[in-house]
């Protein structure tokens, strides 16, 4: 066998050989290139290699590895003839792909023979391991999900060790595919799963110490599809998976929380520690990683868990903003800063839901939010800002300030007020004040001020129309009666922004005047005139008049004080 192959050898190099001269005859143009010195050729120029050469080495590759391809066909008849015990013939053969994969990866120049022999090791361990799995059960699940891993792992560390390029394509794909096919064959998810996660694992490790590959964006999206159908699979009724083994508590949320505890490590080291910028394929794949553990979380753990979840989200903010503003806030580059406090915020926002009730999470975010804007005015911090903005809106969703103020303002008028209402309420108002005269340098800045000045109008004049009917509870109030009040309390709201307007920084107090103005008289067309009183019609129309007329005229005799004060 030894003389055979080494005649075969001797043969394949005669015959390149023989092919190199003839082509050095038909194109002697090329031969006189290849005697230039590589000095006196062109930097970053490679000359193109003839067709015949191509095909000369094409060919050779591809008969090299339907050697190998027989070779797996071998062992697969010496293992169907019963000689030798199954088991014992699919060890070798996943030794002899490895192999494979490992010849290529030594292979220096040029990229065709090493992706074909990378590409034969595949076809040879994908076919095998799917009959020993899923037709012979001579491998167990969990021997084939760590052959698996095994392979993926090496072609990664063979690509780092030897600069093969395109090795861990072929590793994590075969991997990856292979996992989801065996996965849904067997119904055995835990063990292809965690190869997934595994596989990812040793992408991000490599990450960490310089091997950067596209293929770990491959293994990363199908480990969350993986995790995504686990999710789906075992949070349905038992009978709709009656196929899939049982799995204890434990093993039905380690999947998830791995996938996020592996992605956001592997984020968290490289922007912090090596200053490499956050992708956007990290920052989307982070997120959903999350969105991943969180659901895991809540759909299997009991129900006390959402208040576990809560604090362990407002756990995770409080470690994120640490790190934002000790390791990133200061660089030149600002990306990894404001993602870093993008998460955060979320993760405030999140774990306040989770671990407190609606009315108190409410308001602690209504005071998140004065603070924000607060600090944000002595940092100088656009960042703060928009996270005080943020904190605040969210606040009036918990508090159902938008269906309060529809009640309130255009609808059924609401029972009472809550206290995470009049928090919201005191709240934006306070920011109103603390930021109505600062400067503004973009509109970015006049958005996020406009936010709590919204706000605080909008509940304010909620709270007025409120007010008196809750005074004027001991007479019943008809429908007339209500819309004009709410007209007046409107046209209040809309004069005192006009009014406030006049400073020459306050240019939002404007916008929302002529806003309300807006609102005002969609107001008295689908609500006051639809009443059926034309007395009370007419006062509406009369104050809306009233109020199109003063705006102006307020804002207007601003503007000339100011350009006489200018003038002086």
């Amino acid at each position: 066998m030894n003389d055979s192959s080494g005649s075969l050898e001797m043969l394949s190099t005669r015959v390149d050989e023989l092919e190199r001269r003839i082509c050095a005859l038909e194109h002697p143009a090329v031969a006189q290139a290849d005697l230039i010195p590589i000095r006196s050729q062109p930097p970053g120029r490679a000359e193109p290699v003839p067709t015949s050469m191509q095909a000369g080495i094409f060919f050779p590759t591809l008969g090299k590895a339907m050697l190998g391809i027989a070779g797996a066909y071998g062992l697969r008849a010496i293992a169907e003839a019963g000689a030798v015990p199954r088991f014992a013939i699919s060890a070798v053969a996943v030794a002899y792909a490895f192999g494979w994969l490992i010849w290529a990866s030594r292979i220096a120049l040029p990229l065709l023979p090493r992706v074909v022999y990378a590409s034969t090791s595949a076809l040879i361990l994908a076919p095998m391991l799917w009959e020993d799995a899923v037709h012979f059960h001579s491998f167990r699940p969990v021997l084939s999900a760590s052959i698996l891993a095994a392979f993926a792992m090496l072609s990664m560390i063979l690509e780092f060790r030897f600069a093969a390029h395109r090795i861990s394509w072929i590793g994590f794909g075969t991997a990856a595919f292979i996992n989801v096919a065996l996965a849904l064959a067997t119904h055995e998810l835990l063990p292809f799963t965690s190869s997934l996660l595994v596989a990812l694992l040793a992408s991000s490790c490599g990450r960490m110490f310089g091997f950067i590959s596209g293929a770990r964006l491959l293994i990363a999206v199908v480990a969350d599809v993986a995790v995504w159908g686990s999710i789906f699979i075992y949070s349905g009724p038992a009978a709709s998976r009656a196929e899939y083994r049982p799995l204890p508590l434990l093993f039905l949320i380690a999947p998830g929380c791995m996938l996020f505890l592996v992605q956001g490590t592997s984020v968290a080291v490289s922007a912090i520690f090596h200053r490499e910028e956050i992708s956007i394929f990290d920052g989307v794949q982070t997120v959903l990683a999350f969105v991943l553990a969180m659901w895991t979380a809540l759909v299997f753990l009991p129900s006390g868990a959402a208040t576990i979840a809560g604090a362990a989200c407002l756990g995770l903010a409080a470690a994120v903003y640490a790190a934002s503003y000790l390791r990133l806030r200061f660089l030149r580059k600002q990306r990894n800063f404001r993602i870093f406090e993008s998460w955060a915020a979320a993760l405030l926002v999140t774990g306040t839901t989770l671990a407190l009730s609606r009315e108190l999470a409410a308001i602690c975010l209504a005071i998140g939010a004065l603070l924000a804007y607060l600090i944000a005015g002595h940092v100088k911090s656009q960042m703060l800002e928009l996270q005080g903005a943020f904190f605040l809106l969210a606040a009036s969703l918990l508090a159902k300030l938008p269906q309060y103020l529809f009640g309130a303002l255009c609808g059924a008028m609401p029972d009472r007020a809550s206290f995470s209402f009049l928090a919201v309420l005191v709240c934006s108002a306070l920011i109103e004040l603390a930021v109505r005269d600062r400067i503004r340098s973009n509109w970015k800045q006049g958005i996020l001020r406009f936010v709590p000045l919204a706000v605080a109008a909008s509940t304010l004049c909620a709270a007025i129309v409120h007010g008196v009917v809750f005074i004027s509870s001991t007479s019943q109030i008809s429908a007339h009666h209500l819309a004009l009040l709410r007209t007046a309390a409107i046209s209040g709201v809309t004069l005192c922004a006009a009014i406030a307007g006049s400073g020459v920084n306050h240019g939002l107090e404007k916008r929302l005047a002529y806003g309300s103005l807006v609102f005002l008289a969609a107001k008295l067309l689908f609500e006051d005139l639809r009443t059926g009183h034309m007395e009370f019609a007419a006062a509406s129309v009369f104050i809306l008049a009233l109020t199109l007329m003063a705006v102006p005229r307020i804002l207007g005799g601003v503007r000339v004080m100011n350009r006489a004060k200018a003038v002086k």
